[in-house]
């Protein structure tokens, strides 16, 4: 049997429990064998069965659950954006700047693929429900908090809760649509996502000059409440979606907490390292080497745990070996990070450089939401009509490329239509691409393997917005300690980094505030530098993507 006849005879039925071997040379269940003997059995294939998808009111409300989801997710990744100057103000703490961005990411990344097994092993519908709750904690405790460290802390749980959303919004249409249809919805999630993104530093802009930067997270609490209550209302498990009949013992075995622990210690190490670098340790202090020798370490153990697991690895090799996860995997990494430094960093240069207020400094990101938001619709579409979605890869990568180089040149004094010109350049080639890695890994994922699959590939995006985030302040911060020595000599580094972004002008003036801007200026061109490298290398990753028609199911051995 081909693979095309065998996606069709397993698409409407749960994958069973058969034994198999793992690397490690013990036993472990294959999750991803179908239950035709028992079929057989029975007299009747499952394959014979109709597929019943939901449609109309049905349809809508569990698509208006999932965008509401995809929107708190995508929503808290860049809320904090215009706020963050002004909680810079009230805690003192700029060396923090990439701390409420990388926490959530952190957690967002870390915990990705642990979700994708709680999703096949455990009830889908509670399993969505608890990270939808435990998103809820965490943006609560955000809301509250009285110090910068608590702030952070609540975003490290939003970011637990968020990496159970994500994968579980993209997973579910993979059930519920019809095959030609999933790029379609998958295509207005992804437009949710975009919006809810880039419209972030605005609404959060907002919220900051209207009430106050709590409200960025008190947002989060009724948004999701409604999500959570339709959800309850609305959404049925689909039938192809059944709890795996195993012990409680063998699920928790594969839920691969090694693996989740060493992910967690390696991106905390790296991200310590580069926040302490040059700013607290100089770079070839004990503590920064001690640091990326630890990330060394643990990646390398990783690795080889990953390998020893098998099957039960939430790094599935067996699924990562594949060129159409770990081509995509790989280049949204680097996109993602790319397109979320951009979102933090813009308002960051209209707020100090410019001196425009958060809601201000989020009007000025409108050019990015709108390109963004039509060309994330107007390519889901495409791919929808075509099946064609390989070139999507390639055109965005190479757009946004080039909108990097273009972001970059930013400075003191540029004019209004550069700012507005690069950022329409730069929605458009964000929009066009990044949803595409999720299409093309769905399409050519065993039912079986779906959620695993798209959690690998959420997982490499999220990473990639933490590492690249945490590298843009570490060259940021680092470049405005070196640029104040010539810019502004008698000013103490430490009173600038102190300072938060938008009380500059409170606390400087005259030659030292000029000197300063320059200061920030040249930090944020190197945060913008990294844009630039990270498309780059998309541009070469998209190349060796699979460029099959994605409604022409191929036969593999």
């Amino acid at each position: 049997m081909g693979l095309d006849e065998e996606k069709q005879a397993t698409e409407s039925r749960e994958p069973s429990i058969v034994t198999s071997s793992t690397a490690n040379g013990t036993d472990a269940p294959d999750f991803n064998e179908g239950d035709a003997n028992k079929d057989q059995k029975k007299g009747v294939s499952e394959a014979e069965k109709p597929i019943e998808y939901p449609k109309g009111l049905e349809m809508f409300f569990i698509m208006l659950a999932l965008v509401l989801s995809i929107t708190l997710c995508s929503l808290d990744q860049t809320i904090v954006a215009t706020a963050v100057p002004k909680i810079t103000d009230q805690f003192g703490r700029l060396q923090d700047i990439s701390w409420y961005g990388s926490a959530y990411f952190l957690t967002l990344g870390a915990f990705q693929s642990l979700w994708g097994k709680i999703y096949k092993f455990f009830p889908l519908k509670i399993s969505f429900l608890v990270s939808l709750l435990i998103f809820e904690l965490g943006s609560l405790i955000s809301a509250v908090a009285r110090n910068s460290t608590t702030v952070i802390v609540g975003r490290s749980i939003a970011g637990l809760g968020a990496s159970g959303i994500a994968p579980g919004v993209y997973t579910i249409p993979a059930f519920i649509a019809e095959p030609e249809k999933r790029a379609t919805y998958t295509g207005f999630i992804g437009l949710s996502y975009g919006i809810a993104a880039v419209a972030g530093p605005l609404i959060g802009g907002g919220l900051t000059d209207g009430a106050s930067w709590r409200w960025c997270f008190y947002i989060n609490l009724p948004i999701g409440g409604l999500a959570v209550l339709v959800i309850l209302l609305t959404f049925k498990t689909p039938a192809g979606v059944k709890v795996v009949d195993a012990t409680l013992k063998e699920k928790l075995l594969q839920m691969d907490f090694i693996g989740t622990a060493l992910v967690m210690g390696a991106s905390l190490s790296l991200l310590l390292a580069l926040q302490y670098g040059g700013v607290t340790h100089a770079w070839n202090s004990s503590v920064v080497i001690g640091l990326l020798v630890g990330f060394v370490l643990m990646i390398t153990a990783l690795i080889g745990v990953e390998f020893w697991l098998g099957e039960r690895a939430m790094l599935t090799p067996r699924l990562i070996r594949q060129r159409t996860v770990w081509v995509n995997a790989v280049w949204g990494f680097f996109f993602a990070g790319s397109y979320f430094i951009t979102l933090y960093y813009l308002p960051i240069y209209f707020q100090s450089i410019d001196n425009q207020s958060p809601i201000g400094s989020g009007v000025r990101n409108i050019p990015l939401i709108a390109l963004f938001s039509v060309a994330t619709f107007a390519s889901g579409k495409a791919i929808t009509k075509t099946g064609t979605a390989a070139p999507y890869l390639v055109v965005s990568s190479l757009i946004a490329t080039i909108a990097s180089g273009l972001i970059y040149t930013l400075d003191i004094g540029t004019s209004t239509g550069k700012w507005v010109g690069y950022q329409i350049l730069a929605g458009f080639g964000y929009g066009i691409g990044l949803q595409v890695p999720i299409v093309i890994s769905q399409a050519f994922a065993a039912p079986g393997d779906m959620a695993p699959v798209t959690s690998i590939i959420i997982f490499a995006r999220t990473l990639g917005g933490t590492f690249l985030i945490t590298a843009a302040q570490s060259g940021f911060i680092n470049q405005i300690i070196h640029k104040l020595s010539s810019t502004a000599p008698t000013i103490d580094p430490a009173s600038v980094t102190e300072t938060g972004a938008t009380t500059l002008r409170q606390n400087f003036s005259g030659a030292e505030l000029d000197g300063i801007l320059h200061a920030y200026a040249w930090g944020i061109k190197v945060a913008f530098a990294i844009t630039i490298a990270a498309c780059g290398i998309t541009v070469i990753t998209s190349l060796f993507t699979k460029w099959t028609n994605i409604h022409v199911k191929k036969q593999s051995s």
